[in-house]
């Protein structure tokens, strides 16, 4: 393989326009490898008011149909695992968007190769449901194309929690010759789970949205806790209300970033814990939309259970914000405290409550801490960085691979 590959994203997730947070980490990884000289392609399910082909940041994305369009909902909004489990329609969509992404590929391969440009990578994002649509494609269409899965999170959480799965996942990651995971918490959950050695390497963020910020910016005084998430209790937002109820965040103002079915519960919560007029609830934001949030807060709380990686974690600290986090998942891959960040037992609400209260009490010390949490950032996240471990994930991944497909 050349130092220029072609590469074939396949992800359920890619983002509707410039700014859509929906898998937004999968365009900015496709966008910083055509800065290195590769070219990216991406398929992604279509939605009722999507194109089916389009060009952003310079990446064509095209778009899959798989339903009607009244049915084509579950990409883009972070709620397929509730959509599927809701309904016989929902898993048929699903079952329908497997086969819709399948026949893509095959298409998107076979024709490539005709035209005299084939692809030499194969990436999918997620092994579910992305990477186990493409289960023995590859060997009948397109023999000896490399294929690489990176798990981001919610595949790897499906796994753990359904041991029917465990074969199925075992079976997807050994076609891969090389398969990644966005964090070290997922990286060993999947290699335990499925035997098939599983490399680091997290996702990018878009360093045009959170460069210095200006004199103005900097001045401004900084006040309260926020909260950027889905409204669940895989989230944690429950146990950040809790928190918010205990003496030493009295009177500490609190803004909610997001969408979710906990909504209605989480309001009443508020209520009975008489914390509800502290309380700001902001719908979901663009990325654009989030950093005057992300700098006007003091601190970000991040009560997370088995979170991936934690970008909002990332995009915090690259605005000088410090993070107080549970310490499970991936999160302690991102809030580091020897760089800055805070990390608390999981489920101890009075530990998240006492962490917030600590970094909030001194606007010097929470200063200090947001400076080196954006250094550690900015060693790890830029798209200069990840796109170039992509690029060696690739050789790698070629040198793997046998013209005949065979490992």
């Amino acid at each position: 393989m050349s130092g220029s590959p072609r590469v074939l994203f396949v992800t359920h997730n890619a983002p509707r326009h410039v700014g859509d947070a929906a898998g937004s980490f999968v365009l900015r990884l496709a966008h910083a490898l055509q800065q290195r000289g590769a070219h990216v392609d991406i398929l992604a399910p279509g939605a009722a008011d999507l194109s089916t082909r389009e060009i952003l940041e310079g990446v064509t994305i095209t778009r899959v149909r798989y339903d009607d369009d009244a049915h084509m909902t579950l990409a883009y909004e972070g709620n397929m695992a509730e959509l599927v489990r809701a309904s016989w329609r929902g898993k048929r969509s699903l079952l329908q968007l497997m086969v819709a992404l399948r026949r893509a590929t095959t298409k998107a391969l076979q024709d490539a190769r005709r035209a005299g440009v084939p692809y030499d990578i194969v990436h999918a994002h997620w092994w579910f449901p992305s990477a186990l649509s493409l289960w023995r494609l590859r060997s009948r269409t397109t023999p000896g194309t490399p294929l690489v899965i990176t798990m981001h999170g919610s595949d790897v959480r499906l796994a753990e929690s359904t041991k029917p799965a465990h074969a199925i996942m075992r079976a997807v990651l050994g076609e891969a010759s090389v398969c990644t995971a966005v964090s070290t918490w997922l990286a060993e959950t999947a290699q335990r789970i499925a035997g098939t050695p599983v490399l680091v390497s997290p996702m990018p963020v878009d360093m045009r949205l959170f460069g210095e910020a200006t004199a103005d910016e900097n001045a401004t005084v900084r006040h309260g806790v926020l909260f950027v998430g889905r409204l669940n209790a895989q989230k944690g937002i429950a146990d950040l209300i809790t928190a918010m109820a205990r003496p030493a965040l009295a009177g500490v103002p609190l803004h909610v970033v997001g969408e979710g079915p906990d909504r209605e519960a989480l309001e009443a919560q508020a209520h009975a814990l008489d914390v509800a007029d502290r309380i700001t609830w902001h719908r979901v934001l663009s990325q654009s939309a989030l950093v005057p949030l992300y700098r006007a807060a003091q601190v970000v709380a991040m009560p997370s259970r088995g979170e991936g990686l934690g970008l909002v974690a990332v995009e915090a600290q690259l605005c000088r914000t410090p993070v107080v986090a549970y310490a499970d998942g991936g999160l302690p891959d991102v809030v580091r405290p020897d760089h800055g960040g805070t990390l608390v037992p999981t489920g101890d609400i009075d530990a998240l409550a006492a962490g917030l209260a600590r970094v909030i009490s001194s606007n010097e010390s929470a200063r200090s801490l947001g400076a080196q949490a954006r250094e550690d950032m900015l060693a790890r996240f830029t798209p200069e960085a990840v796109s170039a471990r992509y690029l060696d994930h690739y050789q790698e991944a070629a040198r793997r691979t046998p013209p005949t497909g065979r490992a």
